[in-house]
């Protein structure tokens, strides 16, 4: 005889005891592996992965938090902005805290204010979430909001008082040296530099690294011009360098600054890169494939927003030990075709 279900039922869904059978371990050998505690070994941590997956297993993140008195979940303050670096940072950490288990809550500032940067932690914080990310590169002064709960910044210095403050760099500083040194290394005397809007903390990270890569070359240091991030503003810095004939090369904070910058240089006459070399800044992958394609350095976003999210959720779930060494994130330049040695007989 043969059973038929009725319509709108379903098998029951897998428990963690079925995890515990089917692995060969005890139910509370399976809490240490879903919760991701420590003294397992890696065998039996395989194994009950391996069981969970087979079985469908879903960790139940409400009850979790019913227990441990925390909503599983990460805020995220961050500029409204649909820039390339920003919204890359911001996939970035998106995924690296769904998979440290948490969700996401995101608050987005209008224009940087340290009042709308208040405004949104205090949503978070009354949102319930158990620590908050701040990838808001515009902050002035301290902010006055009380927070108690572990609290990241990347790529700005702390501006709050909170329980427990996490810093991550981007590598800015690191990057833009590279940049400028690519520069000198292929023979240029010095490098011109396209700044980024004064008041971002990653355009004084960006100007510090390329002044130290002059610096330590002896190399004379031109005074910085000043763009908005934007195509347009690169293109009027481009218009004003292409007048002076002893150019020869430029680092520019963007890459999209970047590409303006090249549009003013070559109608002007001035050819990328036989008479000026410019490096971008960013890594967007769109840029391989302009004329001539941009060479730059890559943002570690993703590596960043790892790095970050394990340390929060380290001073999350462990408040009461020591933070785990950080990892060195890596700097890497992208080499195109808009750098070159300077000309032999410079226009002066």
């Amino acid at each position: 005889m043969t059973r038929v279900a009725a319509r709108g039922t379903a098998a029951a869904a897998p428990r963690s005891a079925d995890v515990a059978r089917l692995a060969g371990v005890s139910r509370k050998t399976v809490s240490r592996v879903l919760n991701n505690e420590p003294y397992v070994s890696d065998e039996v941590r395989r194994r009950v992965l391996e069981a969970a997956e087979e079985l469908g297993y879903r960790l139940n993140h409400a009850a979790r938090a019913l227990a441990s008195g925390r909503s599983r979940s990460i805020g995220v303050v961050a500029l409204g902005t649909a820039g390339y670096g920003t919204a890359s940072l911001l996939v970035g950490i998106e995924r690296a805290v769904r998979d440290a288990g948490y969700a996401l809550r995101m608050v987005n500032t209008v224009d940087g204010e340290p009042d709308g940067i208040a405004g949104a932690v205090t949503s978070l914080l009354e949102q319930g979430v158990d620590g908050i990310v701040v990838s808001e590169p515009i902050v002035e002064g301290e902010v006055r909001v009380g927070v108690d709960v572990p609290l990241l910044f990347l790529g700005a210095p702390p501006a709050f008082t909170s329980a427990q403050t996490l810093t991550v760099g981007v590598g800015a500083y690191d990057l833009a040296r590279a940049a400028t040194e690519h520069l000198l290394d292929l023979g240029h005397t010095t490098v011109h530099h396209l700044a980024g809007p004064g008041q971002w903390y990653a355009s004084k990270d960006r100007i510090e690294g390329w002044r130290a890569a002059l610096a330590a070359r002896g190399a004379h240091e031109p005074p910085a011009l000043e763009g908005d991030w934007s195509p347009e503003s690169g293109y009027a810095a481009g218009r004003e360098l292409a007048a002076d004939g002893s150019v020869t090369a430029v680092f520019a904070a963007g890459d999209e600054m970047a590409i303006g910058l090249i549009h003013a240089l070559r109608e002007a006459g001035r050819r990328v890169p036989e008479d000026i070399s410019v490096v971008g800044f960013d890594g967007n992958p769109v840029f391989a494939y302009v004329t001539p394609p941009l060479t730059t350095v890559r943002q570690p976003f993703d590596e960043a927003a790892r790095e970050g999210i394990r340390l929060l959720v380290h001073a999350i779930e462990t408040p009461d030990t020591d933070l785990p060494p950080a990892s060195e994130l890596p700097v890497e330049l992208v080499l195109r075709g808009s750098t070159a040695p300077p000309p032999s007989r410079p226009d002066l």
